[in-house]
């Protein structure tokens, strides 16, 4: 469901550069307020009862509906307004988003036991966004720009990005390990939410320098509560810079549900700067990549910026560092495994008799191959430099600086000499 606000620059077009439809308003009227005198046992019964219908009014129209092309058990669903941005796709372009899907995880795999063998200081696992990440990255043209935070390791695979680059960082041998103007993918932002003012002034550029290309911003749920976030929308709208901003919403901030976050749907917050804004179902390629072209087609057009929430689920933990079964049952979980992404498409392609059982065996091989090839290239890595962390401080030394590196000069010493009295 597309939201559009009214106050909006300019009208949102659809492919054919008609005026979109508006989606249905959310939120319940308000009841009249007027003065009344000592109420009735029957008259305080049914103000509860009104305000209680009023709350399960709310509550249905405030729930969102999906823009969903791929159910769950694989069905293709027909949707008037997205239909469009996939109609021309190939069984090809099916497997090759499914090849990229199960590559991508793989990886990310690979990069998580990596940690746990304590060859990385930390990852961010994407399991379970998979689908966000490769049908919005595919969605780009080679000359959009991309902003990351540091979990979108598919749309960097998307953007041929080397996934050995992504892991030095994480390492601490490099600070990011690839150029960003290669490949027109900037390097991965730990600040959160920090990524999407970047985004908002690089398409103010790309405006005023005529181009015809379009930003796209990626961040969490939980950045979405961010001071950055809410200044880049509005930048963003006033100056109708050339930006979608492709929030994941992946139910957990950390610890933090989704309701601690926000009153409304993400998507909706679009309305109060004046833009649209679109929930899609995240675990489903086709929906994401549909939807983020007619993002990335309205910014090219000079309609300006969109909120699209891609809503899906954080299969695994926040980062190796934390433990989401203090915070989320398995109820949940498995609930989030009937949609995965993955299985998803290769249902939809089997039926459709898309592939076959050697496509599959040939990818396998292939994943089996990467994970591999990633071994092997973190582990022929140097050890990171304990002491950079204090050269480029200041640019000509300080004092306190000094004391620290040799405190904790000190502090690793004595792993040493604990090692020797053994």
């Amino acid at each position: 469901m597309t939201v559009d606000s009214s106050a909006a620059r300019q009208p949102r077009r659809s492919a054919a550069g008609k005026a979109g439809t508006t989606g249905s308003k959310t939120g319940a009227a308000g009841t009249k307020s007027g003065a009344t005198g000592a109420g009735s046992q029957a008259t305080g019964t049914k103000r509860t009862s009104t305000t209680a219908a009023h709350a399960t009014r709310a509550k249905k129209t405030t729930e969102p509906e999906l823009v969903q092309l791929l159910t769950p058990e694989g069905k293709r669903v027909k949707n008037a307004e997205y239909d469009a941005y996939v109609a021309g796709i190939t069984p090809e372009e099916l497997r090759g988003l499914y090849r990229d899907m199960v590559l991508t995880r793989r990886f990310d795999a690979e990069a998580t036991a990596l940690q746990r063998q304590g060859e990385l200081g930390l990852w961010a696992s994407l399991l379970g966004q998979e689908a966000a990440q490769i049908g919005s990255g595919r969605a780009l043209r080679a000359d959009d720009y991309v902003f990351p935070t540091y979990r979108e390791h598919g749309v960097a695979w998307c953007r041929d990005v080397d996934p050995t680059n992504l892991l030095g960082m994480f390492r601490g041998v490099n600070n990011g390990g690839w150029d960003p103007n290669s490949n027109n993918f900037h390097l991965y932002t730990i600040v959160i939410g920090s990524q999407t003012l970047h985004a908002t002034g690089y398409a103010m550029g790309v405006a005023k320098d005529g181009a015809d290309s379009a930003v796209i911003a990626y961040f969490g749920d939980g950045a979405s509560s961010q001071g950055d976030v809410a200044e880049s929308f509005t930048f963003s709208a006033v100056y109708n810079a050339p930006v979608v901003f492709f929030c994941q919403n992946n139910q957990w901030a950390i610890s933090e549900p989704t309701e601690k976050q926000t009153r409304v749907p993400l998507y909706q917050r679009a309305q109060g700067f004046g833009f649209p804004g679109v929930r899609v179902d995240g675990n489903d390629v086709l929906a994401c990549l549909a939807v983020t072209k007619w993002a990335l087609e309205r910014a090219r057009s000079g309609e300006g910026p969109t909120l699209v929430e891609a809503y899906t689920y954080r299969m695994g933990a926040h980062t190796t560092s934390d433990d989401p079964t203090r915070y989320r049952g398995d109820e949940e979980r498995l609930a989030w495994e009937a949609k995965d992404p993955i299985l998803r498409l290769r249902r939809y392609l089997e039926a459709s008799n898309h592939t076959d059982e050697g496509f599959f065996a040939e990818l396998e091989a292939e994943s089996e191959a990467l994970g591999k090839r990633v071994r092997e290239a973190v582990r022929a890595m140097p050890d990171p430099d304990h002491f950079a962390i204090f050269e480029n401080v200041y640019a000509d030394g300080h004092a306190l600086v000094d004391e620290e590196r040799a405190q904790f000069a000190a502090y690793q010493a004595s792993f040493a000499d604990a090692e020797g009295g053994h």
